[in-house]
């Protein structure tokens, strides 16, 4: 299970950071607002947890943005401040939860716990895109009736493309969403990526994978 921390008070971040991690989770971790943003809209979460107070942009408008944009990644509010009309403003804002500075570590796991098993109820059988539709139960990539079995790297690779299909995706938010740090192996990154390029390219379909100069890769429909 992957999650977002988004919290600017790096000594608490890195504390839940290491009890999420030994309790099997994988935690990327974002500062401020913006960087929360940047990973939420290139990566692909089972939850987020999420501070009010961050800097560059609060966690109101950051929640507000990310459920315009139709993220419908459950998000739970952590914040100093315990007052109705706050909690009723995130829960208004799109949030699934709401925990109050200061709180027991087992109470974030119980309810993260039970947040996730809520979206997985509700997660999608499948990833569509201009005909392109890509299973996650069974990591088939399918077009035209035509099926092509993805190996888990190249899953990864295109599940990042494919959920923001209007997104250029960098090499790095790629890295990051393939091996969960940005310094992997870029070499092996575009081995995957001609590999899917090829897969594509079987199934019949008009998208293709386009690598962007200098900003990093998109799906990209074909009109040839």
């Amino acid at each position: 299970m992957r999650l977002l921390l988004c919290d600017d008070e790096k000594m608490l971040s890195h504390v839940l950071s290491v009890l999420l991690k030994k309790n099997n989770y994988t935690v990327d971790c974002a500062y401020d607002g913006e960087e929360a943003l940047d990973f939420i809209t290139s990566s692909s979460y089972d939850a987020i947890i999420l501070d009010v107070m961050m800097p560059k942009l609060d966690g109101f408008s950051l929640l507000k943005e990310i459920r315009r944009q139709n993220i419908k990644t459950p998000v739970i509010m952590l914040t100093a401040k315990s007052q109705l009309d706050d909690k009723l403003e995130g829960l208004d804002n799109g949030a699934d939860d709401y925990l109050t500075k200061p709180f027991a570590s087992a109470e974030l796991l119980a309810r993260l716990r039970a947040l996730i098993r809520r979206g997985q109820d509700k997660e999608t059988t499948s990833y569509n895109y201009k005909g392109l539709s890509l299973n996650p139960l069974t990591f088939r990539l399918s077009c035209k009736g035509k099926e092509e079995t993805l190996c888990a790297k190249e899953y990864q690779i295109m599940e990042a493309l494919i959920i923001h299909p209007e997104s250029i995706i960098s090499q790095d938010k790629l890295l990051m969403h393939v091996y969960g740090y940005d310094d992997g192996d870029i070499t092996t990154l575009w081995v995957y990526i001609s590999y899917l390029r090829k897969k594509l390219k079987s199934l019949g379909t008009n998208i293709t994978i386009k690598s962007v100069r200098n900003a990093g890769y998109t799906l990209e429909e074909s009109h040839d």
